[in-house]
Formats: structure tokens, C-alpha cells, sequence
């Protein structure tokens, strides 16, 4: 009986040995990395997938919205909010109220601010820009038309450019300017451009005329006494508006047919085709510079979203490397390769060792049993 009963220990213990030894190889050879690499790798190729749609959608000219409320029916100029994601602020034509409106991606009036120490005696454009010293966001409502001038003596003897801190809140609201008057240094002219250099805070008026300029003011603006505006370069047939890029690194002049983006005054960069539209009074950049938004007078009226040749686009900001919220164990003398251990050894011999000490100790344990 009991040399039966040793003979059925000694059959069995192989067997279970074998198992053991089956696993560990396994678990050598295959590692339960495999299944989540080919995962992360799938999810890769998936995330990749959506990105060029998106890239490709961003790449085609597409109508973003139209102004739904029925209070804007000349929408004439166009600001991006540099705080508010999704917010343009538009205003009227001439023989309107001191009020722009706030609108949302999708043509509703999330609010409307009246610009209430202001007159509005003929409302042509707006800017936006970040003050550098509190980042909060600047509105620049231009009243620059002026139909009567034509270089001589006819026209206004100055006009003015209301600065107005942009509101914290989607709220209506009543707010306070601050006015600047300006006048021209070779003669009034009708204008209805106006951008802001994002990088040095300097307001430039661009006129509408055969032979349009770019008007710089004075870098630092003054309330007490009246700012000249001093020609710069050249601007297109008949400018209706212009903005500057977020970055600085370009402007955009638009006119009734077409737009131009430059690197500085009469360097040009590329022409910009632009959407047919019943009477073309607006333009501005998105957030990230990538494209333009074009806008109309009317009821009902739309504004496009206008993709940017690569070679008027911002340059991309170098991206930080990555790095692990674990620090690695690395070797005293060198660091160690990808894919090491804790201890700078390669994983194959760390996952051989395991496997020979599996073999190891089964052996051992079937030395005892068949005793």
C-alpha cells in the first residue's frame, strides 16, 4: 500500500510540475503587456482618425452662424473675444445706438452693452486686444466714418476711438468708455478698419478710399489733447475693415471683394478669397490665428469662418516634452534603456530568471515527492 500510494505521488507531482512550468514560460514569453500595448496602439490609430476629420473639416471655407437678433441689421464691424470662448461682438452702421452685442456660435445675443458716455455718430469697426498688465480683455469701438472727407478740407475735423474694458459676465450691462479723439495728419479721411498690435498695445485705423493707408497713432494715446494719426503704408481698393492676428505676427485688410494678410505695411503675405456676401463689412481672426471670420450688413446676416493658407498662418508654439509623474529608478553609473527594469536590468533576463527559478524549485519539490 505504501509503496502504491508513492507511486501515485510520484505520477501526479510531474504532471502539476509540467502546468507550473508551462505558465511560468508563458508568462515569460508573453507578458501581459502585449494586450495593453495593442490597445493603447488601437486607441492611437482611432484618436489619429478623428483628428485629420477635424483637420479637414477646418481646411474648408463654412458658414459659422448668422445674427439672429433683429436689433443688428448693419452689422459692421467684428471682435473676437480674447476671454469669453465663443463670443464675437459686433455693432450697427451709422444711425444706431452706443450698443454691441455679444453673440454666441450659434447667432444669439448672449448680451448687450451699452456704451453709455458715447456717441455713435457713425460706428464702423471694432477691435479687441488683452491688456498686458492685467490680461483682461479691451474693446475698441471705432467711430471713423466719415463720408464727407476726401483729404482737403471737407470731412470731420477728428474723430474718436472708444476703449472699453471688457466685461467679466454675459450680462447686460452699461458701461464706460474711455475716448480718444484723433485726426489725421495729411487730412480727414473715411475709415472703417481698426486692429490693435497685440504685442505692443499700438491702434491703427485703416481708410477707406481708391488710395487707402494704414494710420498708426501714437503709442501712447492721450485724452487730453487731440492724437494724429500718421500714414504707415498702403491699404487695398476700398478697405471696409482690418484686424490684426492674436499673435502679432500678421494684420488682415478686408475689402468688398476680397482679403489681404501682411507681415508689416506693405508686406504682403497672401491674398485670402473670400465668401460672396451681399455687402462685406467685417473681419476678424479666430483665437488661434488659423482662420478668419467675414462677416455682412442685413437682417439675418452671416458670418463665415474662412481657413488661412499655411503661409498666413501662426507659427505653432513648441510643445513641452512629456514627462512621467513617476521618476524611473536609473542605475548609478547610467540611466536605464526603455523597457528595464527597476534596476536597469532587461526585462527578457529578469522574466528568465523568474522562469528558471519556477523550473528550479518544481524540481525540487518532485525530488522530495518521488523520496
Amino acid at each position: 500500500m505504501g509503496s502504491a500510494t508513492g507511486r501515485t505521488r510520484t505520477s501526479r507531482i510531474p504532471r502539476a510540475a509540467l502546468a507550473l512550468l508551462a505558465v511560468a514560460v508563458a508568462g515569460a514569453v508573453l507578458p501581459t503587456t502585449t494586450t495593453t500595448t495593442a490597445t493603447a496602439a488601437a486607441d492611437a490609430e482611432t484618436a489619429a482618425a478623428q483628428a485629420a476629420e477635424t483637420a479637414r473639416a477646418d481646411d474648408r471655407e463654412r458658414l459659422l452662424f448668422r445674427i439672429r437678433d433683429e436689433r443688428v441689421g448693419e452689422s459692421s464691424g467684428l471682435a473676437v473675444s480674447p476671454t469669453h470662448k465663443g463670443i464675437v461682438y459686433t455693432h450697427n452702421d451709422s444711425g444706431n445706438g452706443p450698443q454691441i452685442y455679444a453673440i454666441g456660435q450659434d447667432g444669439r445675443t448672449r448680451a448687450t452693452f451699452t456704451i453709455g458716455n458715447a456717441e455713435a455718430r457713425d460706428w464702423e469697426g471694432i477691435a479687441a486686444s488683452t491688456d498686458r498688465a492685467t490680461g483682461r480683455g479691451v474693446l475698441w469701438i471705432a467711430d471713423t466714418g466719415d463720408n464727407l472727407a476726401d483729404g482737403g478740407g471737407g470731412g470731420w475735423p477728428d474723430v474718436s476711438v472708444y476703449k472699453v474694458a471688457e466685461p467679466g459676465t454675459m450680462k447686460d450691462a452699461t458701461l464706460r468708455a474711455v475716448r480718444y479723439r484723433l485726426r489725421y495728419a495729411d487730412g480727414p479721411r473715411n475709415a472703417e478698419g481698426v486692429m490693435v498690435d497685440p504685442r505692443t498695445g499700438r491702434l491703427y485705423i485703416v481708410s477707406k478710399e481708391f488710395s487707402g493707408g494704414v494710420y498708426a497713432a501714437p503709442a501712447k494715446l492721450r485724452t487730453d489733447k487731440v492724437n494724429v494719426l500718421r500714414r504707415v503704408g498702403s491699404a487695398p481698393l476700398m478697405a471696409t475693415d482690418a484686424a490684426y492676428a492674436p499673435d502679432g505676427s500678421s494684420f488682415v485688410i478686408r475689402t468688398y471683394f476680397s482679403a489681404s494678410v501682411y507681415r508689416s505695411p506693405g508686406k504682403l503675405i497672401a491674398h485670402v478669397t473670400m465668401p460672396p456676401l451681399r455687402q462685406a463689412e467685417s473681419i476678424a481672426y479666430t483665437q488661434d490665428g488659423a482662420a478668419l471670420l467675414t462677416g455682412s450688413e442685413g437682417k439675418d446676416s452671416p458670418v463665415y469662418r474662412v481657413p488661412l493658407p499655411a503661409a498666413a498662418r501662426p507659427a505653432p508654439s513648441p510643445r513641452p516634452a512629456r514627462t512621467s509623474a513617476r521618476p524611473r529608478a536609473v542605475s548609478a553609473t547610467s540611466a536605464a534603456d526603455p523597457g528595464d527594469g527597476a534596476l536597469g536590468v532587461p526585462m527578457p533576463v529578469l522574466w528568465l530568471a523568474v522562469a528558471l527559478g519556477a523550473i528550479g524549485i518544481i524540481g525540487f519539490i518532485a525530488h522530495r515527492a518521488g523520496r
